[in-house]
């Protein structure tokens, strides 16, 4: 192979490359909102957690004990979102590896990236649905935390 038809050929690759490095830009915002929920929920954990310890009311024990089992549920379900998101991201890396192993071998990996590439994609959407749970078991707490305010009014 001549090196201008080579340059080509890579140019090629790299063009077919693109579409999955905008992909993992994506999931790496993803993973920006996760970290930063995560840390928000472990934080509050922490403070309940202490409030726990020191609390004496049965009544008080009672609610923030709950509120301890709701917060550490939301930090395995982000926890584990977060992992979908790595391997979804470690999967997008190896399609573009493959990308660019498959013509410089000359080898026909086209099976092997369409795989990963949806194995990547179930990964992703696996990580968005247990975000999904997780927003949803944060609102779900809120709105229990509004209800209880107002009828004590």
């Amino acid at each position: 192979m001549d090196t201008t038809t080579a340059i080509e050929t890579i140019a090629g690759v790299i063009q077919l490359a693109v579409a999955p490095v905008f992909l993992l830009a994506g999931i790496a915002g993803m993973m920006n909102v996760l970290t930063t929920r995560l840390g928000r929920v472990v934080d509050r954990f922490r403070k309940v957690e202490g409030k726990l310890l020191a609390e004496t009311h049965d009544e008080q024990i009672v609610v923030l004990t709950r509120e301890t089992k709701g917060l550490w549920k939301r930090i395995r379900l982000v926890n584990w979102s977060i992992r979908m998101f790595v391997i979804g991201a470690l999967m997008i890396s190896l399609v573009i590896v493959a990308l660019f192993c498959g013509e410089l071998i000359a080898l026909d990996l086209s099976t092997t990236v369409a795989v990963l590439f949806v194995l990547a994609m179930c990964l992703v959407i696996f990580g968005l649905v247990l975000f999904l749970f997780e927003v949803t078991i944060a609102t779900q707490h809120i709105n229990r935390g509004i209800s209880q305010i107002l009828q004590e009014d």
